[in-house]
């Protein structure tokens, strides 16, 4: 029995997220919880022949707490997305009280569950729910996670629609490491499981590094103020959340990028700061998962020159992102 919560459900990824999760036969419970909508949402994805039991809750009547009760996996995607000209910042003004809210709610209703934070900008929403968890004693570094994948799935697609075929998006393996925001998002396309052409470097090979950086500020411009990256990176979440069920139902050697507080494999977490020459408490690297959450954080290996100088170039954004993140709790009265 695996239940599934997503908190934020009737949003613009809430919505193509639970649907992806109700089609998932692993799936036995979905509650979707929302400030509006979720009853709706949750009758209409309840018809849809698969095993998933589905309940939308709202606020009142403790709808969090009901919604939250017995959840092995949380997502969170709730939020207001990025509209053209908002900065990363100017978000996070908006979307950290709504997810220190959230943070509470599964603290003290879900401590074990695993807590995967879509909510951007993620580089400081992690911090945001882990300082939460401490303060109700109940932290676990080990089932906290920045979702990241989006930019996985980003560098996938665009290697296999350079190599020119699609048909291979699938297969293709590019790690990508650090944050979740512009320049701390540093994609190691030396490790694609697919390599480039031959001569694909210089100004193509940095174009392709920025469009992984940047893509999100792509789909906004594309959707012209009608909102954000939000059916890749519901497919995104759905693809990291089946990862974790799998690895909690035992399934071994599951490895994917996530942005986690380094003390999950203190080990690996030392080694990994040693190799971007920074004392950092949270990267995005790839992650070995367990029936626990984190196994194993797992080194950058060798990486180019150009993608060191990249790693560098994130660490300053990285830093003022989590303290960000950090500050704003120690603010606030929860």
């Amino acid at each position: 029995m695996v239940k599934a919560v997503v908190l934020g459900a009737a949003g613009g990824i809430g919505q193509p997220l639970s649907l992806l999760l109700k089609c998932n036969p692993l799936i036995t419970e979905l509650s979707l919880y929302d400030i509006v909508n979720t009853p709706g949402v949750a009758a209409d994805l309840s018809h849809i022949a698969t095993p998933a039991k589905v309940a939308g809750f709202l606020p009142p009547d403790e709808g969090l707490t009901k919604a939250l009760t017995g959840a092995q996996l949380v997502i969170i995607p709730a939020g207001v997305p990025r509209k053209p000209g908002m900065s990363r910042d100017d978000l996070f003004k908006i979307n950290a009280g709504i997810v220190e809210g959230l943070a509470t709610g599964i603290a003290t209703t879900a401590p074990k569950a695993f807590v995967l934070v879509i909510s951007n900008p993620v580089n400081s929403t992690v911090p945001i729910v882990a300082e939460v968890f401490k303060k109700h004693n109940v932290f676990d570094p080990k089932r906290i996670f920045g979702v990241t994948t989006l930019d996985v799935v980003r560098a996938s697609t665009f290697v296999a629609d350079i190599i020119g075929d699609l048909s291979k998006a699938p297969d293709v393996v590019v790690p990508v490491v650090g944050g979740h925001s512009g320049v701390t998002i540093v994609p190691l396309l030396s490790q694609s499981s697919h390599p480039l052409p031959s001569g694909f470097s210089g100004e193509k090979l940095d174009a392709l590094v920025n469009r992984i950086q940047f893509g999100g500020d792509e789909v906004v411009k594309a959707k012209d103020g009608a909102g954000s990256a939000t059916l890749s990176m519901a497919y995104a979440g759905a693809e990291f959340a089946i990862k974790v069920i799998n690895a909690m139902k035992g399934q071994k050697g599951i490895i994917a990028p996530s942005f986690v507080h380094l003390t999950a494999d203190p080990a690996g977490g030392e080694a990994l700061k040693k190799e971007i020459g920074a004392d950092l408490e949270y990267f995005s690297a790839p992650v070995e998962l367990g029936p626990d959450g984190v196994i194993k954080i797992n080194p950058l290996g060798k990486i180019t020159d150009a993608e060191k100088k990249l790693v560098e170039a994130a660490v300053p954004d990285l830093t003022k992102n989590i303290q960000t993140g950090i500050a704003f709790t120690k603010k606030s009265n929860l």
